[in-house]
């Protein structure tokens, strides 16, 4: 498959609200990284969408454009219109994704994304006065592995 069409596959699988279809894409051994979660691996990443979808009860909108490839690697921007359901509050989250390929599928998945923005939105407040440290960083990533964490051990 085109690297381009693996990568609407996965955001229209993602927009649909396929789990499975979007773990499809994903290499055996790929690594997921972003600003909220860290680095992930496979199990962790495929989890991680399907527990993301299911928190959202429908309340999620995702877009896509700006999909670009190469033979190793590509790049997407995407848009993630959500309520973040420990606050309830609206989140428009602008992503720069980077993907490299392997055996047609992704190897490896990073996200971009201006962290002080979403956590102002995400967290209110907090995220305002705190959302620029790095200890507000570290604080969400350990939120969100453990979250992701109890979400696997429920769902193994």
């Amino acid at each position: 498959m085109e690297n381009s069409l693996l990568i609407q596959k996965f955001y229209t699988a993602f927009a649909n609200s396929n789990g499975e279809e979007m773990a499809s894409c994903y290499h055996k051994d790929v690594i997921f990284e972003d600003p909220a979660f860290g680095k992930l691996n496979q199990k962790e990443v495929t989890s991680m969408w399907k527990m993301l979808l299911e928190r959202s009860k429908g309340n999620l909108k995702i877009e896509f454009y700006d999909v670009v490839t190469n033979g190793k690697s590509g790049s997407a921007r995407w848009i993630a219109t959500y309520i973040f359901s420990q606050t309830n509050r609206k989140v428009v989250n602008i992503i720069d994704a980077k993907f490299e390929f392997k055996d047609g599928l992704i190897i490896k998945h990073t996200d971009h994304f201006d962290f002080f923005k979403w956590t102002k939105q995400a967290l209110g407040l907090k995220g305002y006065l705190l959302g620029w440290t790095n200890f507000m960083q570290k604080k969400v990533q350990q939120n969100a592995k453990k979250s992701l964490q109890s979400y696997i051990h429920k769902h193994a």
